[in-house]
């Protein structure tokens, strides 16, 4: 099996809903968030690639109807990858980590009063009780990116000499359309992680 292009997806992911992907909370966070966002080690919140890659194979795997990463059709498991034995298929896509677009946050939230940091907002949730109807626990602050904030990706897809690229590519587009119908990120099914994605370029490397 010889690798004989690769292929690379690149655009945006625009927030429509506020996004958290949890990150670790610091000794520098006094008086802070009780659950703060990813960050580079500059402070600017990112999407991993890791995210991104583990919701869309979840989504297309849900679409499949697989529970386990085993159960997989042949197809998905030659575009991620599997070690399993007697499966052994090399991943073909990777997944660069998803960056914040600094310059349109800038001139989209300056002078926000409604961030809470540079480029977060803080929003507070508390538990209800069932039985009685009461808040329990206290408030928590949960710290997002909002809405209107846009993020830069890039996706490579490898080629093999064996592969049938237009079958990955298909896959790769009912992918990009699942994630916009679900979410990324925690809290979904509370709002959170609602994205509009845009394939901007579309290229192509030949190896050899």
């Amino acid at each position: 099996m010889k690798l004989i292009k690769k292929h690379f997806f690149r655009g945006t992911i625009e927030l429509k809903t506020g996004l958290h992907i949890g990150g670790a909370k610091s000794s520098l966070d006094i008086g802070g968030l009780d659950s703060p966002v990813i960050k580079t080690a500059k402070g600017v919140p990112y999407i991993p690639g890791s995210s991104l890659k583990g919701k869309i194979r979840s989504l297309l795997a849900m679409q499949e109807g697989a529970k386990e990463i085993g159960e997989e059709s042949d197809k998905l498991l030659r575009l991620f990858g599997c070690s399993d034995s007697g499966k052994e298929q090399k991943t073909r896509l990777i997944f660069r980590d998803a960056l914040l677009d600094i310059d349109k946050f800038e001139e989209k939230f300056k002078n926000s009063e409604l961030l809470a940091t540079k480029y977060t907002e803080e929003k507070f949730e508390n538990t209800i009780d069932r039985l009685s109807g009461k808040t329990k626990g206290g408030l928590r602050s949960i710290e997002r990116v909002p809405a209107g904030a846009v993020f830069n990706f890039e996706i490579v897809l490898d080629e093999y000499d064996s592969d049938n690229i237009e079958e990955n590519k298909k896959i790769m587009q009912e992918a990009f359309q699942l994630l916009e119908n679900d979410y990324i990120g925690g809290s979904g099914t509370r709002g959170y992680g609602h994205v509009g994605i845009v394939i901007d370029k579309e290229e192509e490397l030949k190896i050899g």
